[in-house]
């Protein structure tokens, strides 16, 4: 051996034996360096990341952290479909973003037009006797308040008229008389025949009318305590009548209720004070605008449907009790990520998204949507916002797709 080269391998070996000894007399020097972690990202989708360990928020995985110096793990250009700018152009393709929206979420739903049941009256009268003229001789008539309905007499009613005259007469008898104590006791007998009269049910200007005339009214007129359509009629001339018994019952249609059946799966999205809109066959062109006034409790057993009550104005009476109709009811706006509904290929067990990587690369991603709206529809996971997608076109790319998971090659 040359003596040079003697001495070079003399050297490595010394320094060697001084690295190892370094190494063996300091545990610390036998650790690797630590790595600086850069972010961390989705590993099914490295577009995501974070500052910070976690979840990844669309599949619920791990995130995985990303070091100073390595290559971004990306798992989905394994899959990645290659297709020049030319052949894009010449298979229409198109493309769009995934965003968030403020979604204007609709629910649609059959409805039959109710009676407002706090607008409906029945009409009875205290009196006992006979009816003797019928005014509202017909259902369906449309009386407003105050409007006369029918005359009844009563003889118990009479014999009361009868003796708030005589006191009326003994009070005008002693207004100028000698002894004011017996003038105030007939004051009282005055007040108390008024007031049996009143508790009849018999109206302030009739018993005025007697006192004014001085004769009593044989058939004493009932009227109409609210305005609104009669619904149903038991009044006829001649007919007996008690306290018991129901005259009319009278519905004011000035608003009326549309119960609407919704989904059993649509229900919770209902709540008391949304806005819903009535449209009808019967109406065509005309819609009327109401909200929500109640929710029935239980689903239907049969239809399987939850029975929203939704109160209408109806100033011209247009809607009429026993309509049907269909409603919308604006269940309000959410924050929602968005997509157009072309852009996601739905092969029934799956539906995938053409994502664009840049540089001619188109990525087919699996998607889960939600609810679909006017053209859009709801990502659940798979995208993120900003991420630019194919909307045209890419039914052909999933054929192109399918050609080289078969093939083994790539599209140009």
């Amino acid at each position: 051996m040359k003596p040079t080269l003697v001495v070079l391998v003399a050297a490595v070996a010394f320094l060697g034996g001084l690295e190892y000894e370094h190494w063996r007399m300091n545990p610390a020097a036998r650790e690797p360096a630590a790595r600086k972690v850069l972010y961390w990202v989705d590993p099914m989708h490295p577009g995501y990341k974070s500052d910070k360990p976690g979840i990844a928020p669309d599949c619920g995985m791990k995130l995985v952290p990303v070091y100073a110096g390595a290559e971004l793990p990306n798992r989905a250009a394994a899959n990645a479909l290659e297709v020049s700018p030319e052949k894009q152009q010449l298979i229409g393709v198109e493309y769009g973003t995934a965003e968030y929206e403020t979604t204007a979420d609709t629910i649609r739903a059959t409805a039959r037009v109710t009676l407002d049941e706090t607008k409906i009256v029945k009409v009875q009268t205290r009196l006992e006797g006979w009816i003797d003229h019928v005014f509202a001789d017909f259902t369906g008539k449309d009386v407003k308040q105050g409007d006369a309905l029918v005359t009844i007499y009563s003889p118990d009613a009479l014999a009361t008229e009868e003796e708030y005259l005589l006191a009326l007469r003994a009070q005008y008898v002693m207004r100028d008389g000698e002894l004011p104590a017996l003038a105030a006791g007939n004051d009282s007998l005055v007040a108390a025949a008024r007031k049996r009269l009143e508790l009849w049910d018999i109206a302030g200007r009739e018993i005025d009318l007697v006192a004014r005339t001085g004769k009593a009214i044989e058939n004493l007129t009932v009227y109409a305590p609210a305005s609104g359509y009669v619904t149903e009629r038991n009044a006829f001339p001649k007919q007996h009548v008690t306290s018991d018994t129901v005259l009319y019952t009278l519905a004011d249609l000035s608003t009326v209720w549309a119960v609407a059946d919704v989904f059993e799966y649509e229900a919770a999205g209902v709540r008391l004070g949304q806005q819903a809109a009535l449209t009808l066959d019967a109406l065509p062109g005309r819609t009327f605008y109401g909200r929500v006034s109640y929710i029935l409790p239980g689903v239907d057993p049969v239809s399987r449907t939850l029975k929203a009550r939704i109160a209408f104005a109806n100033p011209r009476d247009l809607l009429k009790p026993d309509m049907y109709g269909q409603v919308e009811i604006h269940t309000g706006g959410e924050r929602r990520l968005m997509a157009p509904e072309s852009a996601v290929l739905d092969a029934g067990d799956r539906q995938v998204v053409y994502v664009d990587l840049g540089n001619g690369k188109l990525e087919p991603r699996p998607v889960r949507v939600g609810e679909h709206m006017s053209g859009r529809v709801e990502i659940l996971a798979g995208l993120q916002a900003g991420e630019r997608i194919v909307t045209s076109g890419n039914f052909l790319l999933d054929s192109e797709s399918q050609l080289k998971v078969a093939g083994g090659g790539s599209a140009k």
